[in-house]
């Protein structure tokens, strides 16, 4: 066949990544870009080799419309996500959406009801819903290998530089403008670690929540959380925790952790990697392959394989999103409660804010299915449950 030709709209910032992947798969035969919808356009130089010359305009569907694009990969601020989607929708062509989907659920559910309305297949950017470790996964929990699930944790600890929160007007903004944003570490950076949690307890969908009990907090100076966790209760029974922070002493690979009452399983969903932990037995770690999304795209338009990521599946997600986004505005960390230290960057003068004790608190909320404020966190206040019908 042909290569399917797309256009990327946002090819900066995270957007360089799915460069890189279209790359991959245009020496595939598998794509060709058409388009770049860019508000500076990309140089010779950002555009690298390998990609030809493809139509440049900061009109995404005017572009879509000049190059027949039918496939849209959409890497733009999250609050333009909907419109967007909805444009491209409009002159025919087909999507891979970044994580969030949308800020709200208003938004989530106005753009996945206009996609369904006009055909479009769409597929949303969590790349970790790519690995084939959740298969395997189910399968151990379908055999009982971990006995009785008891819970799902999952726990991350990542570090961002100051700088990170200035790298674009929307970053670290929960509103902007009177639009809504929710660039919070569980919303965005840490989503990951959410999404996955809930794919490997099969309640992914919006109707498989029961309750939603947020915890926001903040050291940097900026408007959303950077220190975070969550505990989602789903029709299923289960109890999903999810604690996270950017603010983190020593950084290291998040990762969900399955509870059974004879053993446990954890994945490091950014490594495609599984340990199976018994009592009795040596524990075994195995690492498997990736599906990539926009490649499973394709071959769904072009033979019908099924989505692994469309909207409906994300559902769940959006849930918590929604309860972050009318949570009140996350609790700012008194000045005792982190620290400067140099960053992570390349540049000399980059600083970052460290909340001291947080990596244990981190793995203790995936380990105890706790939130900070059990977890005795000094800065940590008790939590108000979000019912969801």
């Amino acid at each position: 066949m042909e290569p399917t030709p797309l256009v990327l709209a946002g090819a900066r910032g995270h957007g360089r990544w799915h460069l890189e992947n279209i790359r991959r798969l245009t020496a595939q035969g598998l794509v060709r870009l058409a388009g770049v919808c860019e508000l500076t356009p990309l140089t010779a130089e950002e555009l690298g080799d390998g990609l030809g010359t493809p139509e440049q305009s900061t009109d995404l569907a005017d572009l879509i419309t000049r190059t027949g694009a039918r496939i849209a990969v959409v890497c733009t601020p999250i609050h333009t996500h909907a419109d967007l989607a909805l444009a491209a929708a409009g002159r025919g062509a087909h999507l891979l959406l970044e994580k969030p989907p949308a800020p709200s659920y208003a938004e989530f559910t106005r753009m996945a009801e206009g996609l369904r309305e006009r055909g479009t297949a769409c597929q949303i950017g969590f790349q970790s819903l790519g690995s084939h470790a959740l298969t395997a996964i189910g399968r151990l929990v379908s055999e009982g290998a971990i006995g009785q699930v008891t819970g799902i944790g999952a726990a991350g600890a990542w570090a961002r530089d100051e700088a990170y929160y200035t790298r674009a007007p929307w970053a670290g903004h929960r509103r902007l403008d009177g639009r809504d944003v929710i660039d919070g570490v569980l919303t965005n950076p840490l989503a990951h670690a959410v999404a996955t949690a809930l794919r490997i307890d099969g309640a992914d969908r919006a109707e498989d929540i029961a309750s939603i009990e947020p915890e926001l907090f903040r050291a940097n100076a900026i408007e959303a959380d950077d220190t975070s966790c969550v505990r989602i209760r789903t029709t299923r029974a289960t109890t999903v925790t999810v604690a996270a922070t950017l603010c983190a002493e020593r950084p290291g690979e998040p990762y969900v952790l399955v509870h059974g009452d004879r053993g446990r399983i954890t994945f490091w969903y950014k490594q495609d990697r599984v340990l199976l932990e018994r009592p009795g037995h040596e524990p075994e770690a195995t690492d498997h392959p990736r599906t990539d999304l926009l490649e499973n795209l394709v071959a769904h338009l072009r033979d019908g394989t099924e989505l692994l990521v469309p909207p409906p599946r994300t559902g769940a997600f959006m849930r918590v999103v929604e309860a972050i986004r009318t949570a009140p505005d996350p609790v700012r960390l008194p000045a005792d409660a982190w620290r400067t230290e140099p960053g992570v960057g390349a540049a000399p003068s980059a600083k970052r804010r460290v909340v001291p004790g947080i990596d244990r608190l981190v793995a203790a909320g995936a380990e105890r299915l706790a939130l900070y404020s059990e977890l005795r966190a000094p800065w940590a206040a008790p939590p108000a449950e979000v019912p969801h019908p």
